[in-house]
Protein backbone atom coordinates (compact mmCIF):
# COMPACT_ATOMS: atom_id res chain seq x y z
CA UNK A 1 0.00 0.00 0.00
CA UNK A 2 1.39 3.39 -1.01
CA UNK A 3 1.73 6.36 1.32
CA UNK A 4 -1.08 8.29 -0.37
CA UNK A 5 -3.33 5.24 -0.07
CA UNK A 6 -2.59 4.92 3.66
CA UNK A 7 -3.17 8.66 4.05
CA UNK A 8 -6.55 8.42 2.32
CA UNK A 9 -7.59 5.44 4.43
CA UNK A 10 -6.80 7.29 7.68
CA UNK A 11 -8.43 10.48 6.42
CA UNK A 12 -11.68 8.72 5.46
CA UNK A 13 -11.79 6.89 8.80
CA UNK A 14 -11.46 10.15 10.78
CA UNK A 15 -13.97 12.01 8.57
CA UNK A 16 -16.54 9.21 8.99
CA UNK A 17 -16.04 9.24 12.75
CA UNK A 18 -16.51 13.02 12.99
CA UNK A 19 -19.54 13.22 10.67
CA UNK A 20 -21.14 10.01 12.00
CA UNK A 21 -21.59 8.66 8.47
CA UNK A 22 -20.05 5.21 8.80
CA UNK A 23 -21.61 2.82 6.32
CA UNK A 24 -23.26 5.54 4.25
CA UNK A 25 -22.73 5.75 0.50
CA UNK A 26 -20.18 8.37 -0.54
CA UNK A 27 -21.73 9.02 -3.96
CA UNK A 28 -25.14 10.68 -4.51
CA UNK A 29 -28.01 8.18 -4.41
CA UNK A 30 -31.67 8.82 -5.10
CA UNK A 31 -31.09 12.47 -5.93
CA UNK A 32 -29.11 13.16 -2.75
CA UNK A 33 -25.73 14.84 -2.45
CA UNK A 34 -22.26 13.57 -1.71
CA UNK A 35 -21.62 12.33 1.82
CA UNK A 36 -19.88 14.89 4.02
CA UNK A 37 -17.03 12.51 4.84
CA UNK A 38 -16.33 12.06 1.11
CA UNK A 39 -16.16 15.81 0.50
CA UNK A 40 -13.92 16.33 3.54
CA UNK A 41 -11.61 13.57 2.33
CA UNK A 42 -11.44 15.13 -1.14
CA UNK A 43 -10.52 18.51 0.34
CA UNK A 44 -7.81 16.89 2.48
CA UNK A 45 -6.43 15.19 -0.64
CA UNK A 46 -6.46 18.55 -2.45
CA UNK A 47 -4.30 20.02 0.31
CA UNK A 48 -2.12 16.89 0.44
CA UNK A 49 -1.50 17.13 -3.32
CA UNK A 50 -1.13 20.96 -3.11
CA UNK A 51 -3.19 21.49 -6.27
CA UNK A 52 -6.22 23.44 -7.45
CA UNK A 53 -9.76 22.04 -7.43
CA UNK A 54 -9.65 21.22 -11.13
CA UNK A 55 -6.22 19.60 -10.98
CA UNK A 56 -7.24 17.55 -7.94
CA UNK A 57 -10.20 16.04 -9.79
CA UNK A 58 -8.05 15.43 -12.90
CA UNK A 59 -5.42 13.61 -10.84
CA UNK A 60 -7.98 11.51 -8.97
CA UNK A 61 -9.48 10.39 -12.29
CA UNK A 62 -6.11 8.72 -12.93
CA UNK A 63 -6.05 7.12 -9.47
CA UNK A 64 -9.04 4.74 -9.20
CA UNK A 65 -7.55 2.99 -6.16
CA UNK A 66 -7.52 6.26 -4.19
CA UNK A 67 -11.06 7.21 -5.20
CA UNK A 68 -12.09 3.68 -4.22
CA UNK A 69 -10.70 4.25 -0.72
CA UNK A 70 -13.18 7.13 -0.40
CA UNK A 71 -16.02 4.96 -1.71
CA UNK A 72 -16.29 6.66 -5.09
CA UNK A 73 -15.89 5.48 -8.65
CA UNK A 74 -13.99 7.68 -11.07
CA UNK A 75 -17.30 8.49 -12.80
CA UNK A 76 -18.75 9.64 -9.46
CA UNK A 77 -16.16 12.34 -8.79
CA UNK A 78 -17.76 15.78 -8.36
CA UNK A 79 -17.10 18.67 -10.71
CA UNK A 80 -14.43 21.13 -9.51
CA UNK A 81 -17.12 23.79 -8.97
CA UNK A 82 -19.15 21.37 -6.81
CA UNK A 83 -16.10 20.62 -4.69
CA UNK A 84 -15.36 24.34 -4.34
CA UNK A 85 -18.90 25.20 -3.23
CA UNK A 86 -18.91 22.27 -0.78
CA UNK A 87 -16.02 23.91 1.07
CA UNK A 88 -18.39 26.66 2.27
CA UNK A 89 -20.61 24.05 3.93
CA UNK A 90 -17.84 22.61 6.11
CA UNK A 91 -18.24 24.29 9.49
CA UNK A 92 -15.17 25.55 11.32
CA UNK A 93 -16.32 23.55 14.35
CA UNK A 94 -16.12 20.37 12.25
CA UNK A 95 -12.60 21.29 11.13
CA UNK A 96 -11.54 21.70 14.77
CA UNK A 97 -12.96 18.30 15.71
CA UNK A 98 -11.11 16.79 12.73
CA UNK A 99 -7.92 18.39 14.04
CA UNK A 100 -8.37 16.90 17.50
CA UNK A 101 -9.10 13.44 16.12
CA UNK A 102 -6.04 13.62 13.86
CA UNK A 103 -3.89 14.61 16.85
CA UNK A 104 -5.13 11.55 18.75
CA UNK A 105 -3.46 9.34 16.12
CA UNK A 106 -0.18 10.25 17.85
CA UNK A 107 -1.15 9.53 21.48
CA UNK A 108 -0.10 13.03 22.58
CA UNK A 109 1.72 13.57 25.85
CA UNK A 110 0.71 15.96 28.64
CA UNK A 111 3.18 18.66 27.60
CA UNK A 112 2.63 21.28 24.90
CA UNK A 113 4.24 24.38 23.40
CA UNK A 114 2.69 27.36 21.68
CA UNK A 115 3.97 29.78 19.04
CA UNK A 116 2.63 31.97 16.24
CA UNK A 117 3.55 32.20 12.57
CA UNK A 118 2.27 34.00 9.48
CA UNK A 119 0.78 32.63 6.25
CA UNK A 120 0.57 34.63 3.07
CA UNK A 121 -2.71 35.10 1.29
CA UNK A 122 -2.31 33.91 -2.31
CA UNK A 123 -1.81 36.82 -4.68
CA UNK A 124 -5.00 38.19 -6.18
CA UNK A 125 -5.31 40.54 -9.13
CA UNK A 126 -5.37 44.28 -8.47
CA UNK A 127 -8.92 44.44 -9.82
CA UNK A 128 -10.09 41.74 -7.36
CA UNK A 129 -8.36 43.45 -4.43
CA UNK A 130 -10.01 46.78 -5.26
CA UNK A 131 -13.47 45.24 -5.81
CA UNK A 132 -13.52 43.19 -2.58
CA UNK A 133 -11.45 45.47 -0.31
CA UNK A 134 -8.83 42.70 -0.11
CA UNK A 135 -6.18 44.51 1.91
CA UNK A 136 -4.73 42.11 4.50
CA UNK A 137 -1.82 40.18 2.96
CA UNK A 138 -0.97 37.84 5.83
CA UNK A 139 -2.79 35.67 8.37
CA UNK A 140 -1.53 35.17 11.91
CA UNK A 141 -1.82 31.56 13.04
CA UNK A 142 -1.05 30.45 16.61
CA UNK A 143 -0.55 26.69 17.02
CA UNK A 144 -0.65 24.54 20.14
CA UNK A 145 1.78 21.65 19.59
CA UNK A 146 2.46 18.48 21.54
CA UNK A 147 6.18 18.53 22.35
CA UNK A 148 6.65 14.74 22.34
CA UNK A 149 4.91 13.84 19.07
CA UNK A 150 4.93 17.24 17.27
CA UNK A 151 1.22 16.89 16.55
CA UNK A 152 -0.87 20.06 16.22
CA UNK A 153 -3.47 20.01 19.01
CA UNK A 154 -5.31 23.24 18.28
CA UNK A 155 -4.88 26.63 16.60
CA UNK A 156 -6.16 30.17 16.37
CA UNK A 157 -6.35 32.23 13.16
CA UNK A 158 -6.61 35.99 12.79
CA UNK A 159 -6.42 38.59 10.02
CA UNK A 160 -5.45 41.32 12.49
CA UNK A 161 -2.65 41.86 14.99
CA UNK A 162 -5.02 43.04 17.71
CA UNK A 163 -4.89 41.34 21.09
CA UNK A 164 -1.82 40.01 22.89
CA UNK A 165 -0.27 36.60 22.32
CA UNK A 166 -0.83 35.81 25.99
CA UNK A 167 -4.60 36.28 25.68
CA UNK A 168 -4.68 33.94 22.67
CA UNK A 169 -2.63 31.34 24.55
CA UNK A 170 -5.16 31.26 27.37
CA UNK A 171 -8.01 30.84 24.89
CA UNK A 172 -6.31 27.97 23.04
CA UNK A 173 -5.10 26.14 26.15
CA UNK A 174 -8.63 25.98 27.62
CA UNK A 175 -9.82 23.45 25.01
CA UNK A 176 -7.45 20.55 25.79
CA UNK A 177 -6.88 21.77 29.38
CA UNK A 178 -7.81 18.47 31.00
CA UNK A 179 -5.10 16.68 29.01
CA UNK A 180 -2.24 19.15 29.61
CA UNK A 181 0.18 19.36 32.52
CA UNK A 182 2.56 22.03 31.19
CA UNK A 183 2.67 24.70 28.50
CA UNK A 184 5.95 26.13 27.20
CA UNK A 185 6.21 29.47 25.41
CA UNK A 186 8.76 32.20 24.76
CA UNK A 187 8.92 35.60 26.47
CA UNK A 188 6.33 37.03 24.09
CA UNK A 189 3.74 35.23 26.25
CA UNK A 190 5.05 36.72 29.50
CA UNK A 191 1.94 37.88 31.33
CA UNK A 192 1.11 37.22 34.95
CA UNK A 193 -2.59 36.86 34.22
CA UNK A 194 -1.84 34.04 31.75
CA UNK A 195 0.23 32.20 34.35
CA UNK A 196 -2.57 32.50 36.91
CA UNK A 197 -5.22 31.26 34.49
CA UNK A 198 -3.07 28.29 33.44
CA UNK A 199 -2.53 27.32 37.08
CA UNK A 200 -6.30 27.48 37.61
CA UNK A 201 -6.54 24.89 34.81
CA UNK A 202 -3.87 22.74 36.52
CA UNK A 203 -1.39 23.56 33.74
CA UNK A 204 2.16 24.50 34.73
CA UNK A 205 3.29 27.59 32.79
CA UNK A 206 6.83 27.28 31.42
CA UNK A 207 7.29 30.90 30.38
CA UNK A 208 10.42 32.87 31.22
CA UNK A 209 9.95 36.15 33.05
CA UNK A 210 11.37 39.29 31.52
CA UNK A 211 13.91 40.75 33.91
CA UNK A 212 12.55 43.82 35.69
CA UNK A 213 13.67 43.01 39.23
CA UNK A 214 16.15 40.64 40.97
CA UNK A 215 13.37 38.20 41.95
CA UNK A 216 12.63 37.61 38.24
CA UNK A 217 15.95 35.74 38.08
CA UNK A 218 14.70 33.50 40.89
CA UNK A 219 11.43 32.82 39.04
CA UNK A 220 13.33 31.80 35.91
CA UNK A 221 15.71 29.56 37.86
CA UNK A 222 12.74 27.48 39.06
CA UNK A 223 11.65 26.60 35.51
CA UNK A 224 12.51 23.11 34.27
CA UNK A 225 15.10 23.88 31.56
CA UNK A 226 14.55 20.62 29.67
CA UNK A 227 10.80 21.15 29.45
CA UNK A 228 11.23 24.83 28.60
CA UNK A 229 13.65 23.99 25.78
CA UNK A 230 10.87 21.95 24.13
CA UNK A 231 9.10 25.19 23.20
CA UNK A 232 11.18 25.03 20.01
CA UNK A 233 8.97 22.14 18.85
CA UNK A 234 6.25 24.67 18.03
CA UNK A 235 8.67 26.51 15.74
CA UNK A 236 9.71 23.20 14.18
CA UNK A 237 6.11 22.27 13.42
CA UNK A 238 5.36 25.71 11.94
CA UNK A 239 8.32 25.26 9.61
CA UNK A 240 7.42 21.65 8.72
CA UNK A 241 3.81 22.52 7.82
CA UNK A 242 4.94 25.35 5.55
CA UNK A 243 7.66 23.30 3.86
CA UNK A 244 5.40 20.33 3.15
CA UNK A 245 2.04 22.01 2.47
CA UNK A 246 2.92 25.56 1.48
CA UNK A 247 3.34 28.96 3.12
CA UNK A 248 0.27 30.52 1.47
CA UNK A 249 -3.46 29.78 1.38
CA UNK A 250 -5.38 29.55 -1.88
CA UNK A 251 -8.77 30.68 -0.54
CA UNK A 252 -9.82 34.31 -0.92
CA UNK A 253 -12.28 34.95 1.93
CA UNK A 254 -11.09 34.93 5.54
CA UNK A 255 -13.49 32.21 6.74
CA UNK A 256 -12.36 29.89 3.92
CA UNK A 257 -8.74 30.64 4.74
CA UNK A 258 -9.25 29.71 8.41
CA UNK A 259 -10.78 26.38 7.37
CA UNK A 260 -8.00 25.75 4.87
CA UNK A 261 -5.27 26.32 7.47
CA UNK A 262 -7.06 24.03 9.94
CA UNK A 263 -7.31 21.29 7.30
CA UNK A 264 -3.61 21.81 6.51
CA UNK A 265 -2.84 20.93 10.13
CA UNK A 266 -5.17 17.90 9.90
CA UNK A 267 -3.29 16.73 6.80
CA UNK A 268 0.04 17.33 8.54
CA UNK A 269 -1.01 15.22 11.55
CA UNK A 270 -2.23 12.36 9.36
CA UNK A 271 0.89 12.45 7.18
CA UNK A 272 3.11 12.14 10.25
CA UNK A 273 1.01 9.24 11.56
CA UNK A 274 1.23 7.46 8.21
CA UNK A 275 5.02 7.85 7.99
CA UNK A 276 5.45 6.50 11.52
Amino acid sequence: MTQISRFTERCVSIAQRVTGERGESAAPTGGGGFADYALISLHCLRIYLDTSYRMTIDLLKEMPQITGEIGLDVADLPAPSTLCKAFDRIEMSVCRVLLRHSAQLHNPSEHAAIDATFYERDRASRHYCHRTNYRVQTLKVTKLVDTATQAVLDLHCSTTLEGSDADLAEQIARIPAGDLRSLAADKGYDKQQLRERLRELDIRPLIKHRIFAPYDHAHNARIDDNRYAQRSMAETVNSAVKRSLGYAVRARTWYREFREITLMCVVYNIKRAVRQ
